[in-house]
């Protein structure tokens, strides 16, 4: 028999808002949470806007310990988790630790923390051979991703698989993927997963500015994140977390337990074709999309929303256009399809889990988020994009899409009305 496995605790830490009441809020009214940077002179870069999120680790219950310790991603993470601990309602030091694992996804790591000590030990970049004897006793954390996802693992006792996931952009599509498929083949009963990424650096920055792939509407950034927009001229870098609580079907109906969704289906493809460039027909995202709904179960037509990668560029937003065309064939154009990147930016592998964490609220809320500053669609991404305000109706199977740098391509599938108590219908 496959065991089934679902989602009973969420938090979040994101532009906007801390916690998940807070960023439904910035989702289900609209409002963007992109503006100038702030925790640096960014003054010299071509794209000088991103979607901060307004954290201090002292007041998110952070102590000054682990602040001196982690780095701002594994802040995030290490609060978003809290939040979904305490959501799920499970008492994890009565978990078999050997049964619990972690999942954590995340595209750069510690990335902030990282360049901060390179240029401390190189003053400044001045010094070909760095000295050592100023860099801080937790470099090397900073240089491994998965101290990331050792934290999470200290703070809920797994003993289980630990594990980081580092995919890009579609890190926090994949992590979901990845803590579903721990639980279904057996190798645990509860995971602790999701994303998180804090990239808004000058090294970040600089990167992107050498290919263009960032907005330089810093005169209107709270607009400059514009999806499928004709004027849309590239994405708002952002950053944040979205963690969750997984557990096999049968352990939560046992407690219960609130179920937000079901993990039904996930999928994975790569184009091997380019590392920034996509092939204009969405093949390799159609095939995921097919793949994980046939996984899933969930016909084109039984969709009620498609949370799409949407970054807002050129070439993104018209081969998702594509993929979406031909995987749900007729029902592409009759099913809401929007991106909350225009509101809290492109936080690179976080922003998969944050999706997804849309998608649960929005399931449970019966409302689709809107795609905001879409005032003049691209009549090449002529699909119902949800433009501007949210739309209330029901949402019981909603599907995630991700694009990434790389040729990745990868889909999730969620289904459950989000209000049951103790299970799912059989």
């Amino acid at each position: 028999m496959t065991r089934r496995v679902v989602i009973t605790g969420l938090g979040v830490v994101a532009p906007g808002g801390i916690g998940a009441k807070a960023y439904w809020d910035v989702l289900a009214n609209g409002r963007t949470a992109t503006r100038a940077i702030s925790s640096f002179d960014a003054s010299r870069y071509r794209s000088r806007i991103a979607a901060e999120c307004d954290f201090r680790p002292e007041e998110a219950g952070l102590t000054p310990q682990e602040i001196r310790r982690m780095d701002r991603a594994a802040q995030f993470a290490a609060v978003a988790a809290d939040e979904a601990v305490a959501d799920s309602g499970l008492l994890f030091a009565d978990l078999p630790p050997h049964r619990t694992g972690v999942s954590v996804g995340t595209a750069v790591g510690c990335t902030t923390s990282l360049e901060r000590e390179y240029v401390v030990v190189s003053d400044g970049g001045r010094q070909t051979l760095t000295d050592h004897r100023y860099g801080v006793p937790h470099l090397y954390d900073y240089l491994v991703p998965s101290s990331v996802a050792a934290e999470v693992a200290w703070r809920v006792g797994a003993e289980g698989p630990v594990n980081t996931v580092s995919t890009g952009c579609t890190s926090g599509l994949d992590a979901v993927g990845h803590a579903a498929a721990l639980i279904r083949e057996g190798s645990a009963d509860v995971v602790v997963g999701g994303a998180t990424d804090a990239p808004i650096s000058p090294i970040t920055l600089a990167c992107f500015d050498a290919i263009r792939a960032t907005s330089p509407r810093n005169d209107d950034p709270a607009h400059a994140s514009r999806p499928f927009d004709r004027s849309r001229n590239g994405f708002v870098l952002g950053e944040g977390a979205a963690l969750f609580v997984f557990e096999e079907l049968e352990h939560a109906r046992r407690r219960g337990a609130h179920i937000y969704a079901e993990v039904a289906g996930f999928a994975t493809r790569s184009n091997a074709y380019h590392m920034t460039g996509l092939r204009s027909d969405g093949a390799e995202l159609a095939q995921a999309v097919t793949a994980a709904l046939g996984q899933a179960r969930v016909a084109p037509g039984d969709l009620d929303y498609v949370n799409a990668h949407g970054s807002g560029t050129k070439q993104n937003d018209l081969h998702e256009t594509a993929a979406i065309k031909a995987s749900l064939g007729e029902h592409a154009r009759t099913t809401p399809v929007s991106s909350i990147k225009s509101m809290i930016g492109h936080s690179l592998g976080a922003i998969g889990s944050l999706e997804v964490a849309a998608c649960l609220l929005a399931m449970r809320h019966g409302l689709v988020p809107p795609t905001a500053n879409l005032h003049d669609p691209d009549p090449k991404c002529d699909l119902d994009h949800v433009p501007l305000t949210a739309r209330e109706t029901p949402v019981r199977s909603v599907l995630s899409t991700g694009s990434g740098f790389g040729g990745f391509q990868s889909a999730v599938v969620l289904t459950g009305n989000g209000t049951e108590k103790g299970g799912l219908a059989q």
